[in-house]
């Protein structure tokens, strides 16, 4: 009796040191996550990021916490990207422009004027061409792609004067992002352009440094570009996007089960992403004029206008950068998935 009791109390003791080793390991699996927007929940990027906090946590009862960076926390687009190569960060959610440095081919998505609709777009993401572009991505940067949302169509302000023709772009000084694509959208059209990193665009507009800038509606609300721009354009001429990228050195760490939960996180979260962004986009001209800007509303044959010279110029970079192949398998899912 004395012998069992004394192996009772031996179970007790290795139950709970079990415990003990046990229970810090299912807490173990940290994902820092980290976007670019501010960290509220009118902001796209953040009711994603959230969604996909909730639903990970939650899932995998506990085995996986989540801990959201948004507002660049983390680092600007270069150090993320070299973060999720390194298995560093585990998670980010990055712009075109801020990935193109790591991964070139980002940039065929920002042939001017080559979607005419978000659902043309999500088509063309979520099919072969998307599946496709993921694959190669991985192999090249050991970055996993999962998707892409909205990062909004963008369009041109200034502080000027109305632009409804490309001529009324000429001798404005246009900020865009450090990207040749941008520039040479720009040039095409005769404004003046000037890179100017994110974080320094409310700056260089209150200073009157710069003119005007594009964007898309989501980050004109998120950096309150409005106080300085009086005029907006709605021309569309790129739909920006955002990537949902994981460090494929983190993912190969988990299960098969908590793979499976990651991906339904985040289809939920690009979900989101796209319909907070969608619903912007087609309330651009009653949310920027509530905002005091006096919004251009063009027609088909005003916008046409700026197709034909930008598109060109634009592709004749996309050609020599990525490749025409590339930039002909961009037009031909688009194409398919219009018709």
């Amino acid at each position: 009796m004395r012998i069992l009791n004394r192996l009772a109390g031996l179970a007790g003791i290795l139950a709970a040191a079990t415990l003990m080793t046990a229970g810090p390991a299912l807490a173990q699996l940290t994902i820092k996550y980290g976007h670019y927007q501010p960290g509220r929940m009118d902001q796209p990027k953040h009711a994603a990021a959230m969604a996909f906090k909730s639903y990970v946590e939650g899932a995998t009862g506990g085995e996986i916490n989540v801990e959201i960076y948004p507002a660049g926390q983390l680092g600007n687009e270069q150090t993320t990207m070299e973060g999720l190569q390194l298995g560093t960060i585990e998670m980010a959610v990055v712009h075109d422009g801020g990935i193109a440095g790591t991964y070139t081919p980002i940039e065929v998505f920002s042939l001017p004027f080559a979607f005419d609709n978000q659902a043309v777009a999500w088509n063309v993401f979520d099919g072969p061409f998307g599946q496709k572009f993921a694959e190669d991505m991985l192999a090249e940067t050991q970055i996993r792609l999962f998707g892409f949302a909205d990062n909004g169509v963008r369009h041109f302000t200034n502080s000027k004067h109305p632009v409804k023709t490309p001529e009324d772009l000429q001798g404005l000084k246009i900020r865009v992002q450090p990207s040749q694509v941008y520039v040479s959208l720009v040039e095409s059209l005769g404004g003046d352009a000037t890179a100017i990193a994110w974080g320094e665009l409310p700056t260089a507009l209150a200073q009157g440094t710069v003119d005007g800038q594009e964007n898309g509606v989501t980050n004109i609300l998120a950096a309150s570009l409005y106080e300085n721009q009086k005029h907006v354009t709605l021309d569309g001429h790129v739909f920006s996007l955002h990537a949902y990228m994981m460090s494929d050195a983190f993912w190969q760490q988990l299960t098969p089960e908590q793979q499976k939960i990651i991906e339904d996180g985040t289809r939920i979260a690009i979900g989101i992403h796209r319909g907070m962004t969608a619903a912007q986009d087609s309330n651009a001209s009653t949310i920027l004029a509530d905002n005091g800007m006096t919004v251009t509303t063009l027609t088909p044959q005003e916008r046409d206008a700026f197709r034909k010279l930008a598109q060109p110029a634009v592709r004749a970079y996309l050609d020599e950068q990525v490749g025409a192949d590339l930039v002909d398998g961009l037009l031909g899912a688009i194409d398919e998935a219009g018709s």
